[in-house]
């Protein structure tokens, strides 16, 4: 329903281009959320980007537009932007867009809009971008409502009312102390259910989760997701409060880190390409593939080394393409479900040896199922009892190897701190490829007497 709206959009906003129907795109423009137009933007020049971003009235709007662009479109339209536009756009933003947005920028642009913001405005700004963009620091908001404890709960709705105004998503009052520690939290629904003349101390939630700002951004997605909360405060080593993670980024963070993960696990990097110049997917996408290259060559020189037996019986040739794939296939799925697991905390880096035993029994049954059924057609089709018997083993040690290495190799990379996407692209599929080969040939060489 919603692609088919943004086709419908996007169409229309080519069409009304086309024409010169100036006025027309205009009232579209203005109608449309930002969120929708970045869609129509992925599908147009700069030039005519430029000239719908110049029509859009409401500047909150350019904010929202902003922070859905890709990069390279994002670096592109804001080149010819007075700096003092920019300057107004971004200080109408979210203080954790605004630093997402000028990382983005070469640095002597960002250090001119941020001497040029407003000096609170950029002095937040700065101190989110100490932390990394992919840490609980790099993506909290620093607008938050924090309240003493000593507060009763009419003064606390008369503060919402009067000073926190803007606050971006007011889900939960954090409670703090004389030293501004953390020391509780309050939905918004308590607020409104007590007596006016309660302290805030004596109803609010004790047991805050919560988080240091070096915290991966993962960890936080999964805290918001695992105890179903709607923002995750952010905190120092002194309980401090410095802000606070909403489940609007966390949705952020689920998007942008299964996107990368599914790159890494294709061997396609792990920026997203489909936006990129021909030139630059290129260059993100080759070293990755290196990894197949090299096992190519391996694979050659192990097939190579059985020449002797490929030119006896040639038809040893016939199954390399279904021994390979078979076992191909099913390591990719151990890894996936793997990767899965690890990414979602269903599954524990401690627990190595019981998940990699479940994945290495399941290869073995699989082996032996389809083991079976691909020698049994080789027997009928070549009547050769040694060579059925070749296949099904080398299918068997294929698959029951694959799945082994497809849930080891993962695992292995988590307790090493290293992503354990990237085991399951290139390296993975070509490492089973080879021992695929080598074990088939192997297997074919002794039981055939060659």
């Amino acid at each position: 329903m919603l692609s088919e709206k943004n086709k419908i959009l996007v169409d229309s906003i080519k069409r009304l281009i086309r024409r010169g129907a100036i006025s027309h795109l205009r009232k579209i423009v203005n109608k449309t959320h930002a969120a929708d137009l970045s869609v129509v933007f992925r599908s147009l020049s700069l030039q005519n980007q430029k000239r719908l971003f110049n029509m859009i009235d409401d500047i909150d709007q350019k904010g929202v537009l902003f922070s859905e662009l890709d990069e390279d479109t994002f670096i592109d339209l804001v080149e010819d932007i007075n700096l003092d536009s920019l300057v107004d756009i971004l200080e109408n933003m979210q203080t954790d867009d605004v630093a997402d947005l000028i990382a983005r920028l070469p640095e002597d642009k960002s250090s001119a809009i941020l001497e040029r913001m407003e000096k609170e405005d950029s002095e937040e700004v700065e101190d989110l971008l100490r932390y990394d963009d992919d840490t609980a620091g790099g993506i909290m908001v620093p607008e938050f409502i924090a309240l003493n404890q000593e507060m009763t709960a009419k003064q606390a709705i008369e503060s919402l009312q009067t000073e926190h105004q803007d606050v971006e998503m007011p889900f939960y009052l954090y409670v703090t102390d004389d030293n501004d520690c953390l020391m509780g939290v309050i939905s918004l629904r308590q607020l409104v259910v007590v007596a006016p003349d309660t302290p805030l101390k004596e109803f609010m939630t004790t047991e805050v989760i919560s988080v240091q700002p070096g915290v991966d951004q993962e960890e936080v997605a999964r805290i918001v997701a695992r105890y179903d909360i709607l923002a995750v405060p952010v905190v120092d080593e002194n309980r401090h409060l410095m802000g606070i993670v909403t489940v609007d980024d966390v949705i952020d963070i689920f998007r942008q880190e299964a996107t990368e993960d599914i790159l890494k696990m294709a061997g396609a990097g792990e920026e997203f390409v489909e936006t990129k110049s021909v030139i630059r997917s290129t260059r993100i996408r080759l070293p990755w593939l290196f990894a197949s290259c090299i096992g190519g060559i391996l694979a050659f020189f192990i097939i190579g080394s059985f020449e002797e037996s490929l030119a006896k019986y040639a038809y040893l040739a016939a199954f390399i393409p279904v021994i390979m794939g078979m076992g191909g296939n099913i390591g990719t799925q151990s890894s996936t479900i793997v990767v899965r697991g690890l990414a979602t905390g269903r599954l524990n880096i401690r627990d190595l040896w019981p998940v990699v035993f479940k994945e290495l029994s399941v290869g073995i049954i699989l082996g032996l199922v389809y083991g079976t059924m691909i020698g049994l057609v080789a027997h009928i089709h070549y009547n050769r009892v040694e060579l059925a018997v070749s296949v099904s083993l080398a299918v068997i040690s294929s698959m029951s190897i694959a799945a082994l290495v497809g849930s080891l190799v993962p695992m292995i990379f988590a307790r090493l701190n290293i992503d354990p996407a990237v085991a399951t692209g290139p390296f993975v599929t070509t490492s089973i490829d080879i021992i695929s080969v080598f074990f088939y040939f192997q297997i074919a060489t002794i039981l055939l007497g060659v």
